[in-house]
């Protein structure tokens, strides 16, 4: 199957992009990477009537560091952010979950703005969002806003942007120099879509954390910041402790069901990603011992 008719449009620079989309509303969608969009207008799961090419606008590439906050443009690719030594640096979390994505030849032309604005809840990046405390920046008739990322995400395949609006980029704080990360995630084979998966950053204080973000994909219809994590949050953890965590983790999660796993399935997994999670950062093998069931 190939994708329904289409008008093209190639931008010539972000104004241009947003007189486009301000004259075609709900009728376009934005090419950046092609690597979501283009399967899904083969498979008619979407079929707009005008593509707005915005590929060609190197203003919306690049990574810089300024102050304490790491500024990435939409375009950039997620092969750029692998091979980036200042996302190594200031936000190495993102760095391990890249290597996650898909596979090269998708890397190489995927972008993170495409990925956050398409809004897969299997996707690696939008959990990342929410556990680096981003912000996304977006460009619409109205100028410039700032939506974080708690709030960016609705649901599956939606997202705050309005049909006028251009992601152009993201800013994360930079890194606390005592902070630590943890991501995994489980797939059926590496470069599948997630099961399930865990984008975790904390801050220690001696054997405590002082500060811990969980940060899950895959379990429901948007990527989920668990409450669960103020349960870990400035006392010794335990295995009785953590125990007491995961159930209130399986009750927080609302995992949906598909061809790769059940509900029960998918919380299980977070179990087990989270103590995974606990035993890694807090350097504790003792706490999975016997695991999380």
């Amino acid at each position: 199957m190939k994708a329904s008719a289409f008008a093209y449009a190639r931008a010539t620079s972000v104004a241009n992009a947003l007189e486009l989309l301000a004259v075609h509303g709900e009728k376009a969608r934005v090419l950046s990477g092609g690597q979501s969009l283009i399967p899904a207008m083969n498979l008619r799961l979407v079929a707009p009537e005008v593509i707005v090419d915005i590929g060609g606008l190197a203003e919306l590439r690049g990574i810089v560091i300024e102050g304490e906050t790491l500024v990435i443009g939409a375009l950039t690719r997620h092969a750029d952010l692998l091979k980036s030594s200042d996302i190594v640096k200031c936000a190495p979390l993102l760095a391990a979950a890249v290597a996650h994505i898909a596979h090269p030849a998708i890397r190489n032309r995927g972008t993170i703005g495409g990925s956050l604005a398409q809004a897969d809840p299997a996707s690696e990046l939008p959990a990342c969002m929410l556990t680096l405390g981003a912000s996304i920046v977006v460009r619409g008739p109205g100028g410039e806003r700032r939506i974080a990322a708690e709030e960016f995400f609705r649901g599956i395949y939606e997202t705050q942007l309005a049909p006028q609006d251009l992601l152009v980029a993201v800013e994360l704080p930079v890194a606390d120099s005592g902070s630590a990360h943890f991501f995994q995630e489980f797939a059926r084979r590496h470069g599948d879509y997630a099961i399930t998966g865990l984008a975790a950053q904390a801050v220690l204080e001696g054997d405590r954390f002082a500060a811990l973000r969980l940060g899950y994909f895959a379990v429901g219809d948007r990527p989920v910041l668990a409450e669960a994590a103020g349960k870990l949050t400035g006392v010794t953890v335990t295995p009785a402790l953590l125990a007491e965590a995961s159930d209130a983790l399986s009750d927080e999660l609302d995992p949906h069901e598909d061809q790769q796993a059940t509900p029960a399935m998918r919380r299980h997994l977070a179990r087990i990603l989270l103590t995974r999670c606990m035993a890694s950062l807090l350097k504790r093998p003792d706490l999975q011992i016997g695991g999380v069931a």
